[in-house]
């Protein structure tokens, strides 16, 4: 490449340079890591998507925040690795692939273990295809030669190490418990896994009788059809109401059971009836009752919802079908009270998406206190990990402080088969709860173990289900760089730098990881957990496939290319862990934000064009180091180191969204809008060759720092241009996510400068939007009149004065005081006809002062007559007169100020500056302020066409009044203030402000022109 500017289109493409350059980083491994290289290590792990998973927003927003701290990092000098990677998703794979198998008319159970994971392992081929490429769109800078997959060898091994060491620490264990039942997965589910939605429902009241004909206890409940196992019914013991009745026993209906009344202090006398049926095999309250009291427990249901023998006559019904049945059977019966409305919380499975169902099942569980202390321990002690923003902190150490013994079995077939064989031999062939059973790391060690144990006649069968998801997923920090093994990228990497994960899974996922983490390496995972919100929909709604509010992003990139999405998401987060929303039309597919960042880039694109069209061919090195002379060169430079500063601070703390705004400011204001046109006129030809390399040199100089601040944002525009400008050949490997970061200058940076400057700009600007009021012709040269009394304010316009005079068009530009005559304002003819009176004011002041001389000269002889004053006052006289004569009348320009103060008049300006701070525009100009520098531009027909402004004001001005007239009779009409959408009223009253407030501003500048 070279830096002629024919190798960069004048129109920006990103479809063909985001895959170009996608391209070439893969294909160069620019992004591999080596954990010899040296350097502080800076390291990420990807949070894994689901392997069965497209990309959506989601991926897409957290890529991008991720992105931009690796890239970051790597510019800053950082030995950095981001290791990418996919979960396997067991519970998410079965169903899909069960549904599959149901519209063949087949069953997992039909098509045999093998051949279903043969399939699995297909699914698993094609869709990580898909997530992998649409990750490899996003232009993440990750490590695509260390790729894991939670299934892999490496990971796998690193899984077996795992259970087998916690099962011989004691940590795992095989039991019967109650269990969060999927009854749409066929799996339990762990209490993390468990999504609790509040639904309007019902609450049924029943009549238990006593068995001995007594009476009957009242009990309520919202799920009927677990009656057909209750094996108790519970009170209170300080019950008064029923503690009588504590040790009599119940017939319980439908079943004809006899069952207890116990008391037990967990129940609420305040709720329902103070009676409480007692379910132990399928509620995990009344399992821990059950305990205390030593309750049977009846299982009445199939692991697919259906109810079983126990459930009598009701066996082989669905859970809910079951429930109408139950309750028509109570009501014939005469036991049904009554039906009331009911709003409760249910716990739904959130894979399955059905409610759960508490149930007894001999599962494995890891023993998750000793971890969860542990992990308390990092935090209480080292406050580690640190969580951004703080206040995740309080809500991970809740979560541990709560967390129960983990069940870590599904009962499924895709995932890590657990390491357990049974030894079928002693229990009839079958697995049964009682079957002994060996934990080892391959089948032949468990054949060794046990043939101790049982005899070399042994049959071992393994566990047919597999691990929780979650369980390899605890482990991924350390088993992607190698554990258990102690590889060079464990040693390097470990433990790794941030986690960037969202709020939504502290539970599931980070808990896991600083658990396991501190029990297997004795260190937590990762210094820093940031957790970043959700994105929105346009109406601020979380994006959800139920609500099919869901927006592609692969559509947006389609539409303005990845870096303007990329760059979009990460600017709209205002301050970390913020949800952000993403403006979006779904009628057009189109996105109002997006399409900004696009134009952002299109700016950058075009200011680069121009910068090295005005460069003669040469690169910033060839050019060298520039050395600002100008004004305009040091305040660029102040604004650039400045930025750099600043963009620093926000990224070493998290602050991208602040970065991204930051950059945007400085880019597209201060170099495009404000420094390139300061500079355009010393890049001719024909001007001065020492200030023309200068401003080469600084242009070249900003632009390649521009780029190199933007690339963690923005990587491909970023790496084309620079490419561009830097002359890289073809052929090269150098990649402009290699370059150094830029590092801030503080001798450069000079706030008083750009304070000054500020000014300058302001007045600029001031000027343009008055000459865009007044309708002033565009090419017209203007005459603008600057006051302010601050001297220090004169000073910075005085030294600006040809970046007024260029930018703002203006030919005859005055800078003085308020109220200072100008050369524009002196031939007033209001003070030419005034000058006849000047002769009338003066015979009038001469009376009135001979008059006081009279008055004066008596006072003076009475006064002189008085012993030793007389003699006083002639030293004093001829004191005053001495020094007045020098003072005023000894020069001839002292005695022209002397006489201007008796005959000229006070300017009108002058007598109004000291009644209002904003003195009104005079007759025939426009008038504006910026900080307290008053600009003024005289209108002339030279300029504009009064007469045709006039008109156009009035028609403005008449819209804007029946606008405002218009809606402020629609809000006097109560039938529409009472009965229109609050939206819409409100959306009323703010354009009535906006009309009022619009013609109020069209009135101001009508007065001015009378």
């Amino acid at each position: 490449m070279t830096a002629n500017i024919s190798n960069l289109p004048s129109l920006y493409d990103p479809f063909t340079t985001e895959a170009r350059w996608q391209k070439f980083w893969e294909e160069n491994q620019v992004y591999k890591a080596d954990p010899n290289q040296g350097g502080e290590p800076y390291c990420i792990v990807i949070p894994p998507p689901n392997v069965t998973g497209s990309l959506h927003m989601g991926h897409a927003f957290e890529s991008a925040l991720i992105d931009t701290l690796v890239r970051y990092h790597r510019m800053k000098g950082r030995n950095t690795l981001w290791v990418p990677g996919t979960d396997h998703a067991s519970i998410a794979v079965h169903t899909m692939l069960e549904k599959q198998l149901k519209k063949e008319g087949k069953t997992r159970y039909e098509l045999g273990r093998e051949e279903f994971l043969e399939r699995a392992w297909q699914w698993k081929a094609d869709s990580e295809g898909t997530i992998v490429n649409q990750l490899k769109r996003l232009g993440v800078s990750v490590d695509w030669t260390r790729e894991r997959f939670t299934l892999d060898e490496g990971l796998s091994k690193a899984v077996l190490e795992a259970f087998v060491s916690l099962y011989e620490s004691g940590l795992i264990y095989r039991g019967e418990y109650l269990v969060n039942w999927c009854p749409a997965s066929g799996s339990a589910v762990s209490d993390v896994e468990v999504d609790n939605q509040e639904v309007d429902g019902n609450l049924w009241h029943f009549r238990y009788p006593l068995s001995d004909n007594s009476g009957f206890v009242e009990v309520a409940t919202t799920r009927p059809e677990t009656m057909l196992g209750d094996t108790a019914v519970a009170v209170n013991p300080n019950d008064e109401r029923y503690s009588h009745l504590i040790g009599k026993t119940l017939t319980l209906p439908i079943m004809n059971r006899e069952i207890p009344i116990i008391g037990d202090e967990f129940v609420d006398p305040t709720f329902g009836t103070g009676c409480v049926k007692v379910t132990p095999a399928h509620d995990p309250n009344d399992f821990e009752m059950g305990k205390r009291h030593n309750l049977p427990l009846i299982n009445i249901m199939n692991k697919d919802g259906t109810l079983n023998a126990q459930a009598g006559e009701f066996q082989g019904q669905d859970r809910f079908v079951a429930r109408k049945n139950v309750v028509s059977r109570l009501e014939s019966e005469g036991v049904l009270v009554k039906v009331e409305n009911y709003k409760h919380t249910v716990p739904y499975s959130d894979r399955g998406k059905v409610p759960v169902e508490p149930l007894l099942s001999t599962q494995w569980f890891v023993k998750i206190r000793p971890m969860a202390d542990q992990a308390l321990e990092f935090l209480d002690g080292q406050n580690s990990p640190e969580f951004v923003p703080q206040r995740w902190t309080k809500v991970y150490r809740d979560w541990l402080v709560k967390l129960k013994d983990w069940c870590i079995s599904r009962q499924l077939w895709w995932g890590h088969q657990i390491p357990a064989w049974y030894a079928v031999s002693e229990t009839g062939g079958q697995i049964t709860d009682n079957t002994p059973f060996v934990v080892a790391k391959s089948a032949a060690e468990a054949w060794e173990k046990a043939k101790t144990q049982f005899g070399e006649n042994v049959k071992l069968e393994q566990d047919p289900d597999v691990l929780d998801t979650w369980f390899s997923s605890g482990l991924w920090p350390f088993s992607t760089l190698g554990w258990p093994e102690q590889t060079p990228d464990l040693r390097t990497y470990y433990p790794n730098t941030a986690l960037v994960t969202g709020f939504d899974i502290i539970f599931f996922w980070v808990a896991r990881m600083t658990m396991m983490a501190g029990h297997f390496t004795g260190k937590m995972p990762f210094n820093d957990v940031y957790i970043h919100g959700l994105v929105l929909d346009e109406n601020g709604q979380k994006m959800s496939k139920t609500k099919g509010n869901g927006i592609d992003p692969l559509l947006l990139i389609d539409k303005y290319g990845t870096d303007a999405l990329r760059y979009t998401l990460v600017k709209e987060v205002a301050g970390a862990g913020q949800n952000i929303r993403l403006e979006y039309d779904r009628k057009k597919d189109e996105s109002s934000s997006v399409e900004a960042a696009r134009n952002f880039a299109n700016k950058l694109w075009n200011a680069a064009r121009f910068v090295m069209m005005n460069l003669d061919g040469q690169t910033p090195q060839q050019l060298g180091q520039p050395l600002a002379t100008e004004l305009s060169d040091k305040w660029i430079l102040s604004r650039y180191h400045q930025v750099i500063k600043q963009t620093s601070n926000y990224i070493d703390n998290y602050g991208l969204g602040e970065a991204a705004k930051g950059l945007y400011e400085f880019i597209w204001g201060d170099f495009c809008d404000w420094y390139i046109e300061l500079v355009k006129s010393r890049l001719q030809k024909d001007a001065d060759p020492a200030s023309r390399k200068v401003a080469q040199q600084i242009l070249a100089y900003v632009l390649e720092g521009i780029l190199k601040l933007l690339h963690p944002l923005m990587p491909h525009i970023t790496e084309e241009i620079w490419q561009t400008l830097t002359q890289q050949p073809g052929d090269s490997l150098e990649s402009l996510s290699l370059q150094a970061y830029p590092q801030s200058d503080n001798h450069l940076i000079n706030p008083d400068l750009e304070a000054q400057f500020e000014l300058l700009i302001g007045t600029i600007r001031t000027i343009r939007n008055l000459r865009a009021e007044a309708d002033i012709k565009p090419g017209a040269k203007i005459t603008t009149n600057l006051q302010t009394d601050n001297p220090q304010e004169q000073q910075i316009l005085t030294d600006g004065r040809a970046y007024i005079q260029d930018l703002a068009k203006v030919e005859n530009l005055t800078i003085a005081g308020v109220g200072e005559a100008s050369p524009a304002e002196e031939p007033v003819p209001e003070m030419v006809e005034k000058k006849p009176l000047r002769g009338l004011k003066t015979i009038a002041l001469i009376i009135v002062l001979l008059v006081f001389t009279r008055i004066g000269l008596a006072t003076g002889k009475a006064i002189y007559e008085i012993p030793l004053m007389g003699r006083f006052f002639e030293i004093v006289g001829l004191g005053y007169a001495s020094w007045f004569v020098v003072q005023n009348l000894l020069l001839a320009e002292d005695r022209q100020k002397l006489l201007a103060v008796f005959s000229a008049p006070r300017h009108p300006k002058e007598i109004l500056q000291t009644e209002l701070q904003q003195p009104p525009a005079p007759e025939n100009a426009i008038a504006g302020v910026v900080g307290t520098v008053q600009v003024v531009i005289p209108l002339s027909g030279d300029v504009v066409d009064i007469a045709t402004l006039r008109a156009k004001l009035e028609k403005s001005l008449n819209k804007a009044e029946a606008e405002a007239k218009s809606l402020s009779g629609r809000l006097s009409n109560p039938k529409f203030v009472d009965k229109a959408p609050a939206e819409v009223v409100q959306g009323a009253r703010d354009s009535l402000a906006e009309a009022e407030k619009q013609a109020e501003i069209l009135r101001d500048r009508l007065r001015s022109l009378t």
